[in-house]
């Protein structure tokens, strides 16, 4: 029983350990210094974290002025994330996705706009079923000026709902691109059931609120 008991107490230590250990990886993320993503040829990149990233890669696709979004990771403190690994919640990484945008069309400040938009902004750790960690809402910055548009925008929500915004605001670090299967899975999978019955309602739900900034208007 002893032995057991030890065994126990050890096994509880550990654990702490590893936890203590991985909340100190997270903070050296979230107080790192943001990495700026530079224009090429034309075109911006930013960064999102809102769930289930088959819907959202959908939601800003529709957008006037997104070229592309990708799908993958970013905001935690391993490298190489995959599906497999983020689904633990150990890795820190949230299902992201990059939206390459020209801003000449679109602002990163409509973007934010189309990201708290298109979700349900109080829901911590998760979007609608999707619970855990690794479907949380996560804002990237890449600059001071980002930063403030974030945080105005974020207050100003939270006062007109007044409640507590889920979206944490993070440093953009890195983004790392999911599997190949993840990415356009909503336009290659209409028949999917999750896609039916959560991706394009969900897109559905933002084309109405957002008419106006819809590559296809009619």
């Amino acid at each position: 029983m002893k032995s057991i008991t030890l065994a126990l107490i050890f096994s509880v230590l550990l654990s702490c350990q590893n936890n203590a250990q991985s909340n100190k990886n997270q903070e050296t993320v979230t107080n790192a210094q943001p990495v700026e993503v530079p224009i090429k040829n034309g075109k911006a990149r930013a960064y999102f974290a809102s769930g289930c990233f088959w819907c959202v890669e959908a939601i800003f696709e529709s957008v006037n002025g997104v070229d592309e979004v990708i799908s993958g990771y970013s905001g935690g403190h391993t490298k190489n994330p995959t599906y497999e690994a983020s689904n633990t919640g150990k890795t820190g990484h949230a299902e992201a996705v990059e939206v390459i945008y020209n801003p000449n069309i679109v602002s990163f400040e409509t973007l934010v706009d189309v990201y708290f938009g298109s979700q349900n902004p109080t829901q911590i750790n998760g979007q609608g079923n999707d619970i855990g960690s690794q479907y949380r809402s996560i804002i990237f910055y890449q600059n001071d000026e980002q930063k403030q548009i974030i945080i105005k925008k974020k207050d100003a929500l939270a006062k007109k709902l007044n409640t507590t915004i889920a979206a944490e605001i993070y440093p953009f670090q890195k983004f790392w691109i999911a599997e190949a299967y993840h990415q356009n899975y909503e336009r290659l999978h209409p028949n999917n059931s999750y896609i039916q019955n959560v991706s394009i309602p969900r897109l559905n739900r933002f084309k109405a609120k957002f008419p106006h900034l819809l590559k296809d208007k009619h």
